[in-house]
């Protein structure tokens, strides 16, 4: 075992720290987590929306849904305001984080993301009306502001601040004096560079439409978005996302982070096309998302170790830590356990830190497919309790509440043996011999 973790120290764990040290994956990562409280509020809206309906559909609550009815139109009115535009705030924090990863103004960053992005989305769209199909010019397509236009924002959002930031560092701006105010001092030396940003954008569009007949966000929707958010279902892919991100976690990297790109750009995408449908009342697109994993996966992983401390364990500062570090690993903060115990770099808790996700995700996975639990549908909080989350986030389905027990009972089985064999381990040497994290 202390050959694995040699060998994977040696080779995983640069990999790790270069993709959590990258300036673009960090803008990244920090992008998707700026957005989050859109997501959230738009989970909300149409979550509450979903009860008020349910009540009626299936408890026939014709009287509870009248006097409720007004909520049901706010809820539509924040999902449209919220998720329903996640792409365009989207590139508005990109560019932000980008921009200031890169040490120059963020807010010139998040504009020149913002526009380049709108340039490339079709700007017409279509009414129908009496049966007919008519075509409005100089229209965009909401749809093409929400998860449609993810990788369009991504791709032409990051172009279009590289340029931004390529002009500011080439001093091709103009220089004003210093007397002035600092805003318009700014102001005034990034619009040069957002300019010829702009600029060279729209000319890369105008050929792009030239040559093809299309609008560059079609083309990528159906060259890359789509193909990418396919591969993202493929139960080999969730299964290699979940155990890299243990690995991360077992070398004291935030697993998450580190796979933000995938995490972010087609799981979360993929959760924005699940609540989009589920607001609009059409089938679920997709079968795993951003929230599946952390409901079926990263979330609770460190709550069936202290379980299994609670009921097996039988050294006394172990049982103590567990019990103070049960009421945050209910809520998921798993710090205490992670560094305390410690799980990050003990060798004998590298085996259940790792197959203990994998085994929930694939049952996770397996019952989903087979339309036992429904399809994750909202996004929850990672502080979600393990059991309260996965019923939340699949609309009120009992079937997912009663998949999270099963999933915690699995895990719990998992780590047993592993708490005995640690207890065995810690009487025949002092606690100071176990892998404990470098600061």
């Amino acid at each position: 075992m202390n050959k694995l973790i040699d060998f994977l120290e040696k080779h995983l764990l640069p990999l790790a720290q270069n993709l959590a040290s990258t300036g673009w994956l960090v803008a990244l990562r920090d992008a998707f987590i700026s957005t989050l409280p859109i997501s959230l509020t738009g989970s909300v809206a149409v979550l509450v929306k979903s009860l008020i309906i349910a009540a009626k559909r299936d408890l026939g609550w014709k009287l509870f849904y009248q006097l409720l009815s007004p909520a049901v139109d706010i809820c539509n009115f924040v999902w449209r305001g919220s998720v329903a535009m996640f792409a365009l705030f989207f590139a508005l924090s990109w560019g932000y984080q980008l921009a200031k990863n890169c040490e120059v103004d963020p807010l010139g960053g998040a504009m020149t993301s913002v526009c380049a992005f709108l340039m490339s989305i079709a700007n017409y769209a279509y009414l129908f009306k009496d049966h007919q199909k008519i075509k409005l010019d100089q229209a965009f397509n909401i749809k093409q502001l929400s998860t449609t236009g993810m990788f369009t924002a991504l791709l032409f959002g990051g172009l279009g601040v590289s340029l931004y930031v390529l002009f500011i560092k080439a001093r091709i701006s103009l220089h004003i004096s210093a007397s002035m105010p600092p805003e318009q001092v700014v102001a005034f030396e990034t619009s040069i560079p957002v300019m010829l940003s702009l600029f060279v954008i729209g000319g890369l569009n105008y050929l792009f439409q030239t040559v093809t007949g299309l609008y560059f966000g079609d083309w990528l929707l159906e060259i890359i978005q789509k193909p990418l958010l396919d591969l993202g279902q493929g139960f080999i892919m969730v299964l290699l996302v979940t155990a890299l991100t243990q690995l991360f976690w077992f070398f004291g990297i935030n697993g998450t982070s580190a796979l933000a790109p995938v995490i972010g750009s087609i799981w979360a995408t993929a959760q924005n096309a699940n609540l989009l449908a589920a607001a609009d009342g059409k089938m679920i697109p997709y079968l795993w998302t951003s929230s599946s994993f952390i409901i079926y996966g990263v979330t609770g992983s460190c709550l069936p170790l202290v379980i299994a401390t609670l009921l097996k364990s039988q050294r006394s500062d172990r049982r103590t830590l567990a019990k103070l570090a049960l009421a945050p690993a209910v809520f998921n903060i798993n710090e205490p356990v992670l560094y305390g115990l410690p799980i990050i770099l003990n060798p004998v808790y590298f085996i259940p830190f790792v197959t203990a996700p994998l085994a929930n995700v694939s049952l996770s996975y397996l019952v989903t497919k087979l339309g036992w639990v429904n399809r994750v549908q909202a996004s929850v909080p990672g502080i979600m309790p393990p059991i309260v989350g996965p019923y939340l986030a699949c609309n009120y389905d009992w079937r997912a509440l009663l998949l999270s027990i099963v999933n915690l009972v699995i895990a719990v089985l998992i780590w047993l043996p592993f708490v005995k064999a640690s207890d065995r381990m810690g009487e025949k040497r002092p606690r100071s011999s176990f892998y404990m994290p470098q600061y």
